[in-house]
């Protein structure tokens, strides 16, 4: 299993909406409201990192009011 991390900036108002629909991404183990630069950490797994791009990471992205996404792949 690959794990990521998906940092999500979100536009003024809207990351108590994008949590809710973060969550519910394919792959998506854990996501929370944060502050600081991003709005929303996004933890996800899946069999591949091909996978974690494709479904988490290009769904997250393609959201309605999402600004800007940074993915981290776990390397341990």
């Amino acid at each position: 299993m690959v794990k990521a991390f998906i940092l999500v900036k979100a536009a003024a108002g809207t990351a108590e909406r994008l949590l809710g629909e973060a969550r519910t991404a394919i792959g998506v183990e854990e996501a929370h409201v944060v502050a600081g630069q991003y709005d929303l950490v996004v933890e996800a797994e899946r069999d591949s990192v091909y996978e974690i791009m494709e479904s988490v990471a290009s769904g997250i992205r393609d959201l309605e009011d999402v600004t800007d996404t940074r993915s981290y792949i776990c390397l341990e």
